[in-house]
């Protein structure tokens, strides 16, 4: 069940137009109304509102993932390959049951090649893209079933996908004999929790999810109506001032779910110049949110939503289209995750293989500064006071986010140099959650890419291009597009990856 408390419950008006016209709306989401959302919308809409359903109707699923859980029940570690809902879901599942699960969600030539050092024989491989065009999916597919290959094992022993019917990476498994899983087509990935996007994982690592399904079935009765927790807080989320929300873990047992809301709220609502970015905070203290409306699970936030796993899941989904319908956007679509994805491959194509050589504005010690103005400043002190009193900066590392875990550590330090939010997020992962805020959201915004070598490269086999070639022009061609909005971006290089991040992060502590 779901049960909403904290300050911001006392401006809920339950008499206000808005919440009204909320409560009306819920009926019509319930009865899965297309036109809920406006007329340009409905054509979307009529392929993604299965999930409103999902509670019951994914238990035509049970006697599948039961099937699929003897067959491959035996293997001691288990990567999933994914990007965005597909993969952040499925995370939340693992660590709320402390399951473990790699999450490959990178193109980062350290961190797939350390999820390659494990004892292949022993592995399964889930590879999980609605598209079934998903290029870092299909990148990390190639690479592994060579290494399975390499080791002497069969590919379709140690690999499962999960895609729509018919997609292309459909077509490959048919090809390949390889154990597919086809999910309901009429959702996208970000409401896909409770699809077989979120429960085959779950299920290939022996978890009942039926549980999940009876969690979600009994909150969502109360989701519609004047008194529907689900209204409340789409209300509350519509009627706050400014574009930022922060949003905490800290204290609850679902490790990981406000990354998954996070990714929700921001596709979802960013475009049009309007939106919400959560900020994605390790405890209320925090001050890398600025001044903003505090969320949690648990404790003492300004709203504090309670229930389980499923009923969360369930419950942010309905939050986040009646909120998209409260500011007049259309929930399912994503048109400038899709620009970033054409710009990778346009980028591709023109470097022919390899990335080109761009020459840095300045180097400073390990790092090398792209993208500011170098009759300006000439140390990284200068660019980093200069880029942390913007209405709100994004720290986009395009990093290892094991090894190179520290960098994370600097939004903390330059929230305490700056009044406004700090974000941070994973590279290129993040282009597939926040990226369609930074880019269709309202128009602010500076923008830090951190990015650097690998230690060894790796090849993509049936691709003229490598996955560090690969992850470079998903960085480029973000920013270009970024640059194209009038974003500010700068981008610095770490020469040497453990030395650069110390230097960063001393920079930005000496900043007066």
């Amino acid at each position: 069940m779901i049960r909403i408390h904290g300050d911001a419950v006392s401006a809920i008006d339950k008499v206000d137009s808005l919440y009204l016209s909320l409560v009306e709306a819920s009926t019509r989401l319930r009865g899965r109304d297309v036109s809920l959302w406006g007329k340009a919308s409905e054509t979307e809409a009529r392929t993604r509102l299965a999930w409103v359903d999902f509670p019951t109707e994914s238990r035509k699923l049970l006697p599948v993932l039961d099937s699929l859980w003897s067959q491959f029940n035996s293997y001691d570690r288990i990567i999933l390959s994914a990007m965005g809902g597909s993969s952040l879901a499925p995370q939340v599942i693992a660590a709320s049951n402390n399951k473990s699960l790699i999450v490959l969600d990178s193109t980062d030539p350290n961190v797939v090649r350390r999820a390659l050092g494990g004892d292949l024989l022993s592995t399964l491989v889930i590879v999980s893209s609605k598209s079934g065009t998903t290029i870092e999916v299909l990148s990390h597919l190639a690479i592994f079933e060579q290494a399975l290959l390499s080791a002497g094992a069969t590919p379709k022993d140690h690999i499962v996908i999960i895609t729509d019917a018919h997609s292309p990476l459909d077509e490959y498994a048919k090809r390949k004999s390889i154990k597919t899983i086809h999910a309901e087509p009429n959702v996208g990935g970000r409401y896909s929790a409770l699809s077989a996007y979120g429960l085959a994982p779950s299920a290939l690592l022996g978890l009942d999810i039926s549980v999940l399904l009876d969690q979600a079935q009994e909150a969502e009765k109360i989701f519609e109506g004047l008194h529907s927790p689900a209204v409340a807080v789409a209300y509350l989320l519509a009627k706050q001032s400014g574009h930022f929300i922060s949003i905490t873990d800290a204290g609850s047992v679902m490790p990981g779910l406000s990354d998954w809301i996070e990714q929700l709220l921001a596709e979802s609502t960013g475009k049009g110049g309007k939106g919400i970015l959560p900020i994605v905070v390790e405890n209320l203290s925090s001050a890398v949110s600025g001044s903003t409306l505090s969320i949690a699970f648990e404790g003492n936030a300004n709203l504090v939503v309670e229930g389980d796993l499923g009923s969360q899941f369930i419950f942010w989904e309905w939050v986040t289209a009646l909120l998209c319908y409260a500011i007049n956007v259309d929930p399912f679509n994503e048109p400038h995750v899709a620009l970033s994805k054409t710009k990778t491959t346009s980028l591709l194509s023109q470097w022919a293989g390899s990335s080109p050589s761009v020459p840095s504005n300045y180097v400073d010690g390990d790092v090398e500064v792209f993208g500011s103005n170098q009759n300006v400043v000439t140390t990284l002190s200068e660019l980093l006071s200069t880029i942390a009193v913007d209405d709100y900066l994004y720290i986009m590392a395009y990093l290892d986010s094991e090894m190179d875990l520290q960098i994370g550590e600097l939004r903390n330090v330059l929230a305490q140099r700056c009044s406004s939010p700090v974000a941070f997020g994973w590279g290129p992962r993040f282009l597939h959650s926040t990226g369609q805020f930074h880019k269709g959201g309202p128009d602010m915004g500076a923008f830090l890419q951190i990015t650097a070598d690998p230690e060894e490269d790796i090849e993509i086999p049936g691709q003229a291009f490598t996955l560090q070639t690969l992850m470079m022009a998903q960085a480029l061609g973000d920013a270009e597009i970024l640059l194209g909005s009038n974003r500010k971006v700068i981008r610095l290089h770490l020469k040497n990856r453990e030395k650069g991040i110390s230097q960063i992060l001393s920079a930005a502590r000496s900043i007066s």
